[in-house]
Order: structure tokens, then C-alpha cells, then sequence
């Protein structure tokens, strides 16, 4: 199996939204990449790069319906609450903005995974 092959039945509704979830976390991906690289440059947190190289990764197995994809992302989502208590400690407003859109997508992620594994015992049966 090559690296971009799908599988050959037609896509429905929940391969397309996996795909769209994919490309949301790639453009992320590529955003922390790019602008962490920049901040690790200005002294800045490394978090950002190693964080949005995980996403990048994600984001392209999550575009082959790979359940890869999902642990990855929820790896980096986890790894984000850590890194969060080390940044702010325990104040709520700090924690919002790094957590509630990550979490927000951890949760769609989650959701996509019975899809995956599905897909996944299909690529094993054929």
C-alpha cells in the first residue's frame, strides 16, 4: 500500500469530515512550525515546534484515515496540559486560550475515532 492510497470504496459524509478535521490540524500544524520556529529564535517557548511538527504528522495520517492521526493529536493535546502548568500554573484565564481550542478539537478528534477503526479493520479484511 502506497503512502497516499485510500481505500477504494467511495467516500462518504465521515471520510470527508475526517479530512476537513485533517486539514484544520495540518494548517495548525504548519502555524506552530513556522511562528514557533520564529519564537524559539526571539528566546521564546519551544513548545510551538515540536508541538506543530506532532500536528503536521497528525494532520497527514489523519488524511489517509489512519487512527495513527488520532493519537498523535490527542498526544499533543495531552502534552499540552503539562506544558500549560509549567507556563501559568494553575490560573484559569491562563489555561483558556491554550487549552479551549485544542480540547475543542481533541473532543472532534475523539469523535472520529469508531470512523477510523472501521476504516482500519477494512484496510485489514481486504
Amino acid at each position: 500500500m502506497s503512502f497516499f492510497s485510500y481505500p477504494k470504496k467511495k467516500p462518504g459524509v465521515a471520510d470527508v469530515v475526517v479530512w476537513v478535521l485533517a486539514l484544520l490540524i495540518l494548517l495548525f500544524g504548519l502555524y506552530f512550525v513556522i511562528f514557533g520556529s520564529w519564537l524559539i529564535l526571539l528566546g521564546g517557548s519551544w513548545y510551538y515546534t515540536p508541538c506543530g511538527i506532532l500536528l503536521c504528522i497528525s494532520g497527514v495520517y489523519l488524511f489517509r484515515q489512519n487512527l495513527a492521526g488520532a493519537w498523535g493529536y490527542l498526544l499533543a493535546w495531552a502534552l499540552t496540559i503539562p506544558w500549560t502548568i509549567y507556563e501559568v500554573g494553575f490560573h484559569f484565564w491562563g489555561w483558556l486560550p491554550r487549552l479551549f481550542g485544542p480540547t475543542l478539537l481533541a473532543i472532534a478528534v475523539a469523535a472520529c475515532i469508531p470512523h477510523l477503526l472501521r476504516n482500519q479493520k477494512v484496510s485489514i479484511d481486504a
